[in-house]
């Protein structure tokens, strides 16, 4: 007995001892934890962002493209506008913003800790991230001083940073910093910045409905500005109205008005589908005024409503034809006698693809880029009813033909032309010599390199739309050379002008004779050839072009005013069906100059 109570005893003190230890253990591990977070509270308070630095960070200057008519096309880079603060605002802007983003925004102190538990319930139960919790001063450490990039670290110096904040500005301060540094889609940032583009307005101006917009736009930028979509900026603004009337700051009565209110001007008139030329303009301003930090207009040669009928021509042609014929791209260049750009349609559509094919894809002109060859001809003496021969030919191994497959024995230069022979062509070429022609279309326009055999008279070379339409502007106003340009004036935000086109050096390069000739050849392609789809019942005067199994199909041609070129084709080079220069591309050219004429 006496043994089992010593047992006992020590049994007890061996567990007793055990306890000691695991409670020793247990407090080490929780005194290392505290280190460590201490340790690492420190570093993220160390490596805290430089914040007057953070403050007063520079930004991409803005670029605004304009048509002619002074509409605005796009904006690049960051917009800010004037500094705003919160008393010069509608009390109902403010609701809008606080009942929707931060409805405790002036009773916590940087952090909500119900907004914050309800955000993490919510996420739990559905399963990922619905919801956040971040307060507006947090919104401003985050925006003002820190990366988007999730982390730990990042949230910790957030929560430091908003602490800062609060200490260190008052609430209608803080908010000012919002209000006026938040991005708001299209390149804006601030709520000056985005009245201005999006309603045409101060921010001081601002409705009911125009305040819902902007704080809902607050949730998506980018999804739900009223540039990217009406429907959806107005339907996110319910949601913000009806924030505001269950945070009791308006009426339900209020509520329903406000949507009924006008959004901006009663008209808008932001220049539509015309964002290939843009980019293009955009590329080449800094080579006219050098590298700047101001913000500035570019007021460009862009007709608006012909960009936007030569866009939606061109749309419902190929979506119409895009199964039936496997036509599914284009793209068209619209210029004046001065090398003007009126129109520049680079592809269907932008948003599915930047490129630009009427600037940068590279493509087989086919019979339009015959009028070379005939040029050639006429100033090497010939003239338009001198006859050639339209028969077999071989050269080498190579044995051309006609598209009809037929020869047509003696035919005239006019006649060779208006129906494009091939064989008549290629005989002239070769009694022509082809450095003189490769020169003609140097000169007159064409930057890409052309090889030097006998299919050139076929167009065999890559060319670029933008060049076949400089080329022709050289005949269309009798002989002189352009370069093609967009940009008329360059200013600042306030006005002032850094930069002013000047009128070009007139440089002859086709003697008017020859010019004369060339254009009455080119008004039988549209009379009695290849090109009668393109007929407008005025003076018209082009080119149909087609390359080998229907890849290209071009047509290119002028008025009394203005040069087209219409290029149709695929970007993988796939055959089309059924589709030459002298139906759809001749159709597009048609439709668009009677617009124009009309």
């Amino acid at each position: 007995m006496a043994k089992a109570k010593k047992k006992s005893s020590k049994r007890k003190k061996r567990e007793s001892k055990q306890k000691l230890t695991n409670r020793s253990l247990i407090k080490k591990i929780i005194f290392g934890l505290v280190i460590t977070f201490l340790l690492y509270l420190s570093y993220c308070f160390i490596t805290l962002p430089d914040i007057n630095e953070a403050v007063n960070r520079t930004r991409q200057p803005s670029t605004t493209i304009t048509a002619e008519n002074g509409n605005e096309i796009t904006t690049f880079g960051s917009v800010y506008s004037e500094v705003i603060t919160v008393d010069e605002l509608p009390k109902y802007v403010v609701d809008a913003i606080i009942s929707t983003e931060d409805r405790r925004f002036y009773s916590h102190f940087g952090f909500d800790i119900i907004s914050f538990t309800r955000a993490m319930l919510t996420n739990l139960f559905v399963g990922h991230y619905a919801q956040g919790g971040s307060t507006i001063t947090q919104q401003v450490a985050k925006n003002l001083f820190l990366t988007p990039k999730k982390n730990i670290k990042r949230k910790i110096q957030e929560l430091m940073l908003s602490f800062w904040l609060e200490s260190k500005f008052t609430k209608d301060q803080i908010l000012a910093l919002y209000l006026n540094r938040v991005y708001l889609g299209s390149g804006t940032y601030g709520i000056e910045a985005a009245s201005q583009k999006y309603f045409q307005k101060s921010s001081r101006d601002l409705n009911l409905k125009e305040a819902a917009v902007i704080a809902g736009m607050l949730k998506a930028p980018s999804r739900y500005n009223p540039i990217a979509s009406e429907e959806r900026a107005v339907k996110r603004a319910k949601v913000v109205l009806q924030n505001m009337v269950d945070n009791d700051k308006i009426t339900q009565m209020q509520a329903d008005n406000a949507l009924k209110m006008r959004l901006g001007p009663e008209k808008k008139y932001n220049v539509k589908d015309a964002m290939h030329f843009a980019d293009w303009v955009y590329n080449d301003v800094n080579d006219y005024i050098g590298e700047r930090t101001n913000d500035i207009y570019v007021l460009t040669t862009l007709d608006q409503d012909l960009q936007q009928k030569a866009s939606d021509i061109l749309e419902s042609t190929i979506k119409k034809y895009a199964a039936s014929r496997n036509v599914h791209q284009g793209a068209i260049v619209i210029m004046d006698k001065s090398g003007a750009i009126k129109a520049m349609v680079g592809g269907v559509d932008y948003a599915k693809s930047q490129f630009n094919r009427a600037t940068q894809a590279l493509r087989q002109p086919g019979s339009s880029f015959k009028t070379f060859v005939y040029l050639t001809a006429l100033q090497e003496g010939y003239a338009p009813e001198d006859k050639i021969i339209d028969g077999p030919l071989s050269i080498g191994k190579w044995k051309p033909e006609n598209a009809d497959r037929k020869y047509h024995g003696e035919v005239t230069l006019t006649q060779a032309l208006a129906h494009s022979y091939n064989l008549a062509t290629i005989y002239l070429s070769e009694n022509l010599n082809r450095s003189d022609i490769i020169q003609n279309a140097k000169r007159m326009g064409i930057t890409t390199e052309i090889e030097n055999s006998p299919a050139l008279a076929l167009g065999t070379s890559e060319v670029k739309v933008i060049d076949m339409a400089t080329a022709y502007t050289a005949i269309a106003n009798g002989g002189y050379a352009v370069f093609p340009y967009a940009i008329k004036e360059i200013y600042t935000k306030d006005g002032y002008q850094l930069y002013q086109r000047n009128m070009d050096f007139e440089n002859r390069i086709i003697k008017q004779k020859h010019a004369q000739q060339l254009t009455y050849m080119l008004q039988e392609v549209v009379a009695e050839g290849t090109g009668k789809k393109a007929q407008t019942g005025m003076f018209a005067a082009g080119k149909t072009g087609t390359s080998q199994e229907n890849r290209d199909a071009w047509f290119v041609g002028f008025s009394q005013d203005l040069i087209i070129a219409v290029w149709l084709g695929n970007d993988d080079n796939s055959p089309m069906k059924n589709v030459s220069g002298s139906n759809l591309p001749a159709e597009i050219w048609r439709k668009i100059m009677l617009f124009y004429q009309n």
